[in-house]
């Protein structure tokens, strides 16, 4: 018998890691970025540290992001940047054993992208792993309650993937993964500096001016942001002036994409699940959910009312850590989302 649970809670993001230990809470939130030294193959930082490093290294170090698209693009750093975080989570000693983790993943992932998940984490020193859906995670952080046979529907606007689902009795009824979210705004933004103004601006760069200045509905009063850059032409530093106006009509187009998701996905449920996501309305959880005019926008197309959770950017995680309370009656190993969805449709 151990004396001590260390089970834990993973929203593995895009974007971030953030981790729930049992018990405690949230005890690691960091940005999901490894900085390796190319020669010797160490790891020289993980998390915010790293972050700054994106496109400022020397030659023999390279700041990665390890995850693209929800899933893991890079197994070793993906294990190595888990390593480190589940030793700041935990606090291993030998009364305690390894944890068992529970993780989210996006709706859309596939059996091999589930298993990938699984073994980074039994690999970064986790002693057993359950998977649960990323809007299912989202909807329990943002304190819904979906034991019943209401229906509710979520959206969780992560870094790499939009999840979309409606909830009922604990369980996904229907669900659409999009890999338009965070990281696909702030690349619209990079290639729009470019082309428009020819200066070259790096990620980091990007999503501020989506933070600051970003809107994907109209606002009444105009924002606009200084950027320096790279010339394009010259090689040379130089800044531009954006408008809140011209960032409107760069995200105007992948926002629209969403709630198009949205509404396919309201098409597919059945009536009464429909009838009570016109009175439950529509949760907006996730980092990027907190892009000006999101919830206006989905309000204005579909007339159901949403609202934008609180402490978005943690929902998923709080999600994952409700869900140990019954970790004894979880699925260990892979839960195959995929072939679901297809019995489903």
């Amino acid at each position: 018998m151990f004396l001590f649970s260390n089970d834990l809670g993973v929203d593995l993001g895009n974007s971030n890691v953030l981790i729930y230990a049992d018990g405690k809470g949230l005890v690691v939130r960091e940005p999901s970025v490894v900085a390796v030294d190319k020669n010797t193959g160490k790891i020289l930082q993980v998390g915010a540290a790293a972050r700054n490093m994106l496109g400022r290294t020397p030659g023999n170090v390279v700041a990665m992001k390890p995850l693209r698209d929800g899933i893991i693009s890079d197994h070793e750093m993906t294990v190595r940047m888990l390593q480190e975080m589940f030793k700041t989570a935990t606090k291993a000693s030998w009364l305690t054993p390894k944890p068992r983790v529970v993780i989210s993943v996006p709706s859309g992932v596939t059996e091999v992208e589930e298993r990938s998940v699984i073994n980074a984490a039994i690999e970064a020193g986790a002693r057993r792993v359950f998977l649960i859906e990323e809007p299912l995670a989202a909807g329990l952080g943002a304190g819904l309650d979906i034991k019943g046979a209401t229906g509710h529907l979520v959206v969780d606007i992560g870094g790499g993937t939009t999840d979309i689902a409606v909830l009922s009795m604990n369980g996904v009824a229907v669900s659409s993964s999009l890999k338009i979210a965070g990281d696909y705004f702030d690349e619209c933004i990079a290639r729009y500096v470019r082309r428009q103004h020819g200066v070259i601006i790096g990620q980091v760069t990007a999503e501020s001016v989506k933070i600051r200045i970003g809107q994907v509905f109209p606002r009444e009063e105009e924002l606009t942001m200084n950027v320096k850059g790279r010339d394009a032409k010259t090689g040379m530093p130089r800044e531009v002036t954006l408008t809140s106006t011209e960032i409107y009509e760069v995200l105007r187009r992948p926002a629209r994409m969403i709630v198009d998701e949205i509404v396919a996905v309201l098409e597919q449920t059945s009536p009464e699940l429909v009838s009570d996501i016109s009175e439950t309305g529509i949760t907006l959880t996730g980092g990027c959910a907190q892009l000006w005019g999101m919830v206006e926008l989905i309000l204005e197309r579909t007339g159901i009312p949403t609202v934008l959770a609180d402490d978005p950017d943690s929902c998923t995680a709080y999600g994952c850590g409700k869900s140990l309370a019954w970790i004894n009656h979880m699925q260990e190993g892979p839960i195959n989302i995929a072939r679901k969805r297809m019995m489903r449709g």
